[in-house]
C-alpha cells in the first residue's frame, strides 16, 4: 500500500541526509535510504515536485522499490532494488511537440548520444556493466521528438543476456525512459568469471556437429511456377557449450524443463472459425443460394454424411452458411459452404465442422471441437490412427495419393488430446516438396478424420535434381555461416532446497529457474533460408524495405533539395518522375499530404479505394472537408498555403482579424479575409518575395512549401 511521505521527509533527503537503519528497519527508515541513494546516483533535483510516494514489492528474487515525484509541472517515477540500483525511470512533463502534424526530426544526434552515455555511467555498476552505444533509432523518422537507444549490457567485457532500452528528448537531451535488466531479478547466483576453459575452435566443433540439413522442394518466390532444390537446416534444439567445463548444454530441453516445472499447461484453443458467423444477412445468404449451381444445404449435407471417413452418424447438422469468395486473375468466382455439425454427451458438446465448394460438394477442410479433458485416452492406437489416414487420402485423394508420402507425425498418447496428426506431403523424384499436401487428424475416439486441410498445386514444375552441391558441401558452407562467441548467457538449472533463495522459489512451484553461465553459441547477424542446391550459396530471406521515393526527373529544378529532403523521410509521390513544373491539382496535394502518414500513391495509378483512404486522412488532418472534394480542381498558391496551414493547426490562428502584417512586394493585392494566412507563411518561410495568391501553384511550389513547413523548429 502506498505511504505518502512527509515534506519534512522530503527536507530530508534534499539535504543528502539517510535515517541510519537498525537490524529491524522501518519501512519509512529504508524507503529514505533508498531514495537517498537514487536522488544521489541521478543527481536529482526534486524542488520543483510538491509530492513524493515510495512503496516496495517483492519480485520473485528481489524486493523492488517504487518512487515517484509529482508536482504541476508533471511527474518522475523510478524503480530501484534496496541498494538503490536504478531499474527503471519515466518522466512526463509539461514539454510536448507541436500537435499532430509532423516536423522534421530536430536536435543534435551527437549530444543525445553524449547524454544517453552519460546515463548510462550513472547508474551502471562500473566494476562489471558496460555498454557500447550503436546508432540511435528516430533520426530518421518523420515527427520523431525522440531518439531511441537498446541494446546488450556488457559483463566484464563481454555480451550477455541483460538488456537495457531508453530514449532522449530531442529538445534538450533529458533522458525521459529507461529501463534495464538486472542480475538481481535475472538469474540466481553471481557473476561468473570471464575466464573460458574451452577454446573457441572445439566449441565451433562441438555444435557444428549438432546442425543438419535435408534436401526438399520449395517455391524461391510466393508466384514461382517452378519448385527448386535447396537444402534446408533441420528442426534441432539449441545448444551452448559451457566455457568453462566444456559441457554441452541443450538450451531447449532446459527450457522444457522449466516450463514443466512451473506447472503451465495450455488448454487448447477452439477454431475461431468453428465459433464465428460469416457476418452475411438473411437475404444475401439467400442471394448467393440463387447463384448459378449451387447446390442446397440439405443436398450438399447429404453428400458429407455420405462419406463414412468424417463419422458423423452421431452428429446433428446445426447449422449451414454460405459465403462468396471472388475469384482473382480471371478465376470463377467460388461458392463455399460451412456445415456445423455437433452432438452432446455428459461431458459436454463436440463440433465438427465441414467446408466443401457449393456447386461441388467438393470437401475443402475439416475441424473438430471436443470438450477439453486432460485425462483423455484414446482409444485408437498410432499405428490404426495411421492406417486410417492413409485409407482415407487414397480415396480423397485420387491420382495425387501416389505423389504423396507420410513427412511428419505428431502422436499424442494419454495426455489428453483427442486426436493424432499426420501429414502428408507431396514428393516428386524422392524428394519432400512440404508446401504441396494434405494434413489429416483422426480422432482417437473412434477413427473418424477429426480435421482436414490442404494445398496442391497441379501446373507446379519441378527442377530436375542434377549438378547439385553434396549434402557435406551444403552442410559446411552451413555451420560456416555461423560466428561462434562467447557470452553470458541465461541458462535453466535445477532448484536446491538447500540455498534459501531457491527454496523460496520452489515454494511457488518452480523446479528450474535461470542462472548465468559463460558459454559459446553460435550466433549470426544474417538469416539465412538453407543453401541453394545447385549453387551451393546460402539463400538470405529478403525483407522489403520501405522505399523512399526516387525520382529520375529532378536535375535542373530549384525545388530539388527540398523534393528529395521529403523523400528521405517517404514523402511524396510513388511514381518514378515528380514532374516538379506540372500544375498542381488538388489530388495532387492530398497524395503529397497523405504520404506524411505513410500512404505513398502514384497520382495517374491510384484505385478509387485508394483515392478514398488519401481524402479520410487529409479530412482528418483538417485540411479540408468532404464536401470539399474535387480531384481535378487547379489549386492556386494561397489555397495551398491554406490548406497546409489548416492541416498544421495553424488555420484558428490565420482567422483572427487585425492583427497581421506581412511584407511581400504584392501585399496590396492579398484579400483581407486571406491576409492571416499570408503573414503566417511569410513567417514560416513558407513563402518568400511576392505572395502570388492567386496564381495557379505547381508541384514543386507545394513540395517546396511541405518542406519548409515540416523544418519549423
Amino acid at each position: 500500500m502506498k505511504r505518502l511521505v512527509s515534506l519534512l521527509l522530503c527536507a530530508v533527503l534534499l539535504a543528502g541526509l539517510t535515517v541510519t537503519a537498525g537490524a529491524e528497519s522501518s519501512a519509512d527508515d529504508r524507503l529514505s535510504q533508498v531514495t537517498a541513494a537514487v536522488k544521489k546516483t541521478l543527481d536529482l533535483d526534486t524542488e520543483a515536485y510538491d509530492e513524493f510516494w515510495g512503496d516496495s514489492y517483492e519480485d520473485s528474487l528481489a524486493r523492488m522499490w517504487s518512487l515517484q515525484w509529482a508536482g504541476a509541472g508533471g511527474s518522475l517515477t523510478v524503480e530501484a532494488l534496496e541498494d538503490g540500483t536504478i531499474v527503471s525511470l519515466r518522466l512526463d512533463d509539461e514539454t510536448s511537440s507541436s500537435g499532430g502534424f509532423p516536423a522534421f526530426p530536430s536536435g543534435d544526434t551527437k549530444k543525445a548520444t553524449q547524454a544517453a552515455q552519460a546515463f548510462l555511467d550513472r547508474v551502471l555498476d562500473k566494476a562489471t556493466e558496460s555498454v557500447k552505444l550503436g546508432e540511435p533509432e528516430g533520426e530518421d523518422r518523420l515527427g520523431s521528438t525522440e531518439l531511441s537507444f537498446s541494446g546488450q549490457i556488457l559483463l566484464n567485457g563481454l555480451p550477455s543476456a541483460l538488456t537495457y532500452s531508453m530514449t532522449v528528448r530531442s529538445s534538450d537531451n533529458q533522458v525521459t525512459w529507461f529501463r534495464r535488466d538486472v542480475p538481481e531479478t535475472a538469474f540466481l547466483g553471481t557473476i561468473p568469471a570471464a575466464q573460458a576453459s574451452v577454446t573457441q575452435a572445439k566449441a565451433a566443433e562441438m555444435l557444428g556437429d549438432k546442425l543438419g540439413l535435408r534436401l526438399e522442394y520449395v517455391l524461391p518466390e510466393a508466384d514461382s511456377t517452378q519448385a527448386v532444390l535447396r537444402y534446408l537446416p533441420q528442426s534441432v534444439h539449441i545448444f551452448y557449450v559451457d566455457a568453462r567445463t566444456g559441457e554441452l548444454l541443450d538450451l531447449t530441453e532446459l527450457e522444457e524443463n522449466l516450463w514443466k516445472g512451473s506447472g503451465g499447461a495450455e488448454a487448447p484453443s477452439e477454431d475461431s472459425a468453428a465459433e464465428g458467423e460469416n457476418g452475411l444477412s438473411q437475404a444475401e445468404q439467400e442471394g448467393i443460394q440463387k447463384l448459378e449451381g449451387v447446390l442446397p444445404s440439405d443436398k450438399l449435407e447429404a453428400l458429407v454424411r455420405a462419406e463414412k471417413a468424417y463419422g458423423l452418424d452421431r452428429y446433428t447438422l446445426a447449422s449451414a452458411a454460405y459465403a462468396l469468395e471472388k475469384g482473382t486473375d480471371g478465376e470463377e468466382d467460388q461458392v463455399l459452404c460451412t456445415l456445423r455439425f455437433s452432438r452432446s454427451d455428459g461431458s459436454g458438446t463436440y463440433g465438427r465442422t465441414v467446408q466443401v465448394d457449393a456447386r461441388t460438394g467438393e470437401v475443402l477442410s475439416v475441424y473438430s471441437r471436443v470438450p477439453w479433458d486432460k485425462d483423455r485416452q484414446p482409444k485408437v492406437s498410432r499405428e490404426a490412427a495411421l492406417t486410417a489416414a492413409e485409407a482415407f487420402l487414397k480415396d480423397f485423394a485420387g491420382d495425387r495419393f501416389a505423389h504423396l508420402a507420410l513427412y511428419e507425425v505428431n502422436a499424442v498418447e494419454g495426455e489428453g488430446d483427442p486426436c493424432y496428426y499426420f501429414t502428408f506431403a507431396r514428393r516428386e523424384n524422392d524428394i519432400f516438396f512440404p508446401d504441396n499436401g494434405y494434413r489429416v487428424a483422426i480422432d482417437g475416439s473412434d477413427g473418424s478424420v477429426y480435421s482436414l486441410s490442404y494445398t496442391y498445386d497441379e501446373t507446379l514444375t519441378f527442377q530436375a535434381p542434377e549438378g547439385l552441391v553434396t549434402a557435406q558441401a551444403a552442410l559446411k558452407t552451413w555451420v560456416d555461416s555461423y560466428d561462434v562467441t562467447l557470452g553470458y548467457r541465461l541458462v535453466p538449472q535445477p532448484l536446491s532446497a538447500s540455498d534459501p533463495a531457491q527454496a523460496k522459489l520452489m515454494q511457488q512451484g518452480l523446479k528450474y529457474y535461470y542462472g548465468l553461465r559463460l558459454t559459446y553459441a553460435q550466433e549470426r547477424e544474417t538469416y539465412y533460408l538453407g543453401v541453394d542446391a545447385r549453387s551451393g550459396q546460402l539463400v538470405e530471406r529478403e525483407i522489403a524495405a520501405p522505399q523512399a521515393p526516387a525520382y529520375t526527373d529532378l536535375a535542373g529544378s530549384w525545388a530539388k533539395a527540398d523534393i528529395e529532403t521529403l523523400s528521405r523521410y517517404g514523402v511524396g509521390y510513388a511514381s518514378g518522375t515528380f514532374q516538379a513544373g506540372k500544375q498542381l491539382t488538388q489530388w495532387d496535394l492530398v497524395c503529397l499530404l497523405a504520404s506524411l502518414e505513410g500512404l505513398r500513391l502514384d497520382p495517374a495509378e491510384a484505385t478509387e479505394e485508394e483515392k478514398d483512404a488519401a481524402y479520410d486522412i487529409v479530412c482528418r488532418m483538417g485540411a479540408m472537408s468532404r464536401a470539399d472534394r474535387d480531384e481535378e480542381k487547379l489549386l492556386t498558391r494561397g489555397q495551398v498555403v491554406q490548406m497546409l496551414l489548416d492541416a498544421s493547426g495553424y488555420g484558428p490562428a490565420a482567422h483572427l482579424q487585425g492583427i497581421y502584417t506581412c511584407s511581400y512586394g504584392d501585399r496590396s493585392t492579398i484579400p483581407a479575409d486571406q491576409l492571416g494566412y499570408a503573414a503566417l507563411a511569410q513567417g514560416l518561410k513558407l513563402v518568400q518575395g511576392n505572395y502570388a495568391g492567386s496564381r495557379t501553384a505547381t508541384r514543386a511550389e507545394a513540395a517546396v512549401m511541405l518542406c519548409r513547413l515540416l523544418s519549423r523548429s
